[in-house]
């Protein structure tokens, strides 16, 4: 399994397939200029999810946490 796919696999577990709609795609979740990205459907740029792996993943559970509707 490729990183990409393990954060969007990861994003999925997180806020569950009913969060999900649309945003939980390989497209949307992308690494540029040396750091990961999340791209929402609502939102004109992306979120900076961080330059690892394991930080991307932190920065999806403290998103989550406090609330945010990812999808």
């Amino acid at each position: 399994m490729d990183e990409q796919t393990e954060l969007v696999n990861y994003l999925r577990q997180v806020i569950g397939e009913e969060g999900c709609c649309v945003t939980c795609n390989t497209d949307d979740v992308f690494f540029e200029e040396g750091r990961w990205k999340l791209q929402l459907e609502s939102f004109l740029e992306p979120w900076d999810l961080g330059e690892s792996v394991d930080e991307a993943k932190a920065r999806i559970k403290e998103y989550a946490s406090m609330g945010f509707g990812l999808a």
